[in-house]
């Protein structure tokens, strides 16, 4: 039996990356019609959404580099 790789937060860089994305689009589409709540929350979405995607990477990185350690050690 083939062991598979496990399920790690498959949303977690895409979702990110598009709630960035719209939080851009947001931006751009509240200057433009002068709209300043909707510009508040854009910028929010922005805020919350950069460190998201590289908390997310970074965990993601984290645990390739703990799999390979237990590969190692499960080795010897």
């Amino acid at each position: 039996m083939e062991n598979s790789k496990k399920l790690r937060c498959p949303l977690g860089v895409p979702g990110g990356i598009l709630a960035a994305l719209i939080g851009l689009v947001g931006i751009v589409m509240n200057v433009i019609t002068f709209n300043l709540v909707g510009l508040i929350t854009s910028i929010g979405l922005l805020l919350v959404a950069l460190p998201f995607i590289r908390v997310t990477m970074m965990v993601h990185s984290a645990n390739d580099r703990l799999d390979e350690i237990e590969k190692k050690l499960g080795q010897k």
